[in-house]
């Protein structure tokens, strides 16, 4: 059986942690918005001049890079999610306007067979913008010009841009 151990024999008395002066905090901050890695020679003069330990020079280095690092992530964190959340907001925007032209275009569709006038509810109007391609930013072919021309004439209501329609295999095409 072990002997009991007198209370003085215990363990070594506790080390009582040494705050750093405002001044010394200050000279640390500033040497390490300079310099984020601490180079020996730079730690023996911070050391010397702050009248610490190089050790914990080198350990309040360590710490604070730490702690930037955290920081860094957590700003480039938030800055990615308000990116993201516009990202989302614009796809919906997209995807509300995706439909409406769906709609747009199936109506007019259905009403270039009725042969009747009919309306768009038009975001193009109020926003300026344009789903369709300019002039001069135009990749599609003859046959689809033919197409929106189309659309444009039942959208009017006018056949006299394209003179008498017939319809064949579903598309309108100028009478012969």
């Amino acid at each position: 059986m072990a002997p009991f151990l007198s209370s003085s024999h215990r363990s070594p008395a506790k080390r009582h942690k040494k705050r750093l002066t405002d001044d010394q905090l200050s000279l640390l901050e500033r040497s390490f918005s300079h310099d984020r890695k601490l180079e020996p020679e730079k730690k023996l003069q911070l050391a010397q001049d702050l009248g610490l330990q190089p050790r914990q020079v080198a350990v309040w280095y360590q710490n604070k890079r730490a702690r930037w690092k955290t920081q860094t992530l957590e700003i480039d964190y938030k800055a990615l999610r308000m990116k993201l959340e516009s990202v989302i907001a614009e796809k919906k925007a997209l995807e509300d306007e995706l439909q409406r032209l769906k709609g747009d275009l199936e109506r007019a569709h259905e009403m270039s067979r009725l042969g009747g006038n009919f309306s768009f509810s038009s975001s193009c109007e109020e926003d300026g913008n344009s789903a369709l391609p300019s002039e001069g930013n135009s990749s599609w072919n003859n046959g689809d010009v033919l197409q929106v021309e189309e659309l444009y004439v039942a959208m009017m209501g006018a056949e006299t841009q394209l003179g008498k329609l017939q319809y064949i295999d579903g598309y309108a095409r100028p009478a012969s």
